[in-house]
This record gives structure tokens, C-alpha cells and sequence, in this order.
């Protein structure tokens, strides 16, 4: 590799801290399954995932489309805010997730961010946590889809609070639904129907509403 210096994801460098090899600058330059504005309405998806926030600079979105009878994810879209890592990373998840007609949804959870930066050809130590990214949105995706279709006991706990036990709905949950735009337990419930089962919980989603919305738009 030449020492000579080269610019890409915003910073110049010279040397093997900055390397980014010919796989992932393909992927940066060249994003697979990248879902532009103008497509996204026309896109029939099962499953949405949302992860980060454009406020902290790093958010990701990914939309997957489920064939129910296989239980394999036959497409997945994307879109982030994130460096350049975030997006060669995604864009290789894409990939492999759509491999041979698409993938079961058990092995999708098993990809690892070390299988998508041994795909990439690695990252430098400094980029390594962007690949993290396109698989928390994965998983949120499939949370998505186990809540919608009632595989509430294929719901994946991400160390978060339970909040509603028949649902497995959790504070993370709920933090996202607020960070999505639900200002009320009305609109939190219609997005996620945390509570409905479970009124007991009522005051705690009260509660968790009230301190995100504090903490995110100072409301």
C-alpha cells in the first residue's frame, strides 16, 4: 500500500490506521439496497427499524420484507445519517442478507459486525463501532415485524426494562416510539399497544413518556 496521503470518510490520513479497503470505499461510493426519499412510499415493507438519531449525527433506518411461509427476509432497504463506515457496513449487510433468495430470519440474527468487517475487508480500530449500527436496525426491523404478525414470544430483549410483560414491550421501545414522534400515551399505544393488556402499566409508560420527552425535545 502506498504512504502517500488519500481522503475518504472525511479525513485525509497516510498509512494503515486510515485503511479502507477497495470493498468498502465500493460500498461507500456505490450503497446496495440504499432506499432513496422517492422510493420509500412504493416500498411494501414488514418490518421497520430505527436506531440513533439525526440530532447525535448517527441514524440508521432499515426496512425488510419477510415471506411469512419460509420465515426468510427476502429484501432489505436502507438509510442512514452516518459516516461513511456506517454506510459500506449496511450496504454489505444488505448483501448478505439478500444472498440465495434471501436469508431465515434465525441466521440473519446470527450475523455478527465481525462477519460484515470480514466481508468488507476490515475497518479501522476507529470505525469498527459504525458496522454496530446496521445490525442493531436489523434486529429492531425483526422486532418490528415479531410485534406486528403476534410472534410476541420471538421478541428479543435488548437489556431493556420489560415495561408490559404480555407484549414484551420495553423502555427502549417506548424511547423509541417518542424519538419517532409519539408525544402522548395514545399515540405511543398506537404505534406499539404497550398497556393495553397490561393497564397496571399504565402509569410507568406515563412516567418513561414524560422523562424522554424532557430529554430529547425539552418538552
Amino acid at each position: 500500500m502506498s504512504n502517500s496521503p488519500y481522503t475518504f470518510d472525511g479525513v485525509t490520513s497516510v498509512g494503515d490506521p486510515w485503511y479502507y479497503s477497495d470493498i468498502v470505499k465500493e460500498h461507500f461510493f456505490n450503497p446496495k439496497n440504499f432506499l432513496k426519499t422517492d422510493e420509500e412510499a412504493s416500498f411494501k415493507f414488514d418490518g421497520l427499524g430505527r436506531v440513533g438519531s439525526p440530532a447525535c449525527g448517527d441514524e440508521m433506518v432499515m426496512w425488510i420484507q419477510i415471506n411469512s411461509k419460509t420465515d426468510k427476509i427476502v429484501d432489505c432497504r436502507w438509510r442512514t445519517f452516518g459516516c461513511g463506515s456506517a454506510i459500506a457496513s449496511t450496504s454489505m449487510l444488505s448483501e448478505m442478507i439478500k444472498e440465495n433468495n434471501g436469508i431465515k430470519i434465525d441466521e440473519a440474527l446470527k450475523i455478527k459486525p465481525q462477519d460484515i468487517m470480514t466481508r468488507l475487508g476490515g475497518l479501522p480500530d476507529r470505525k469498527i463501532h459504525c458496522s454496530v449500527l446496521g445490525d442493531k436496525a436489523l434486529r429492531a426491523a425483526i422486532n418490528d415485524y415479531f410485534h406486528k404478525s403476534g410472534q410476541h414470544e420471538r421478541v428479543m430483549m435488548e437489556g431493556g426494562k420489560i415495561i408490559d410483560p404480555i407484549l414484551k414491550i420495553t423502555d427502549h421501545d417506548i424511547e423509541q416510539a417518542v424519538l419517532d414522534g409519539a408525544q402522548t400515551l395514545e399515540q405511543v399505544q398506537a404505534k406499539l399497544k404497550v398497556g393495553v393488556g397490561s393497564p397496571e402499566a399504565i402509569q410507568e409508560i406515563e412516567e418513561l413518556i414524560r422523562f424522554y420527552k424532557e430529554k430529547y425535545f425539552g418538552l
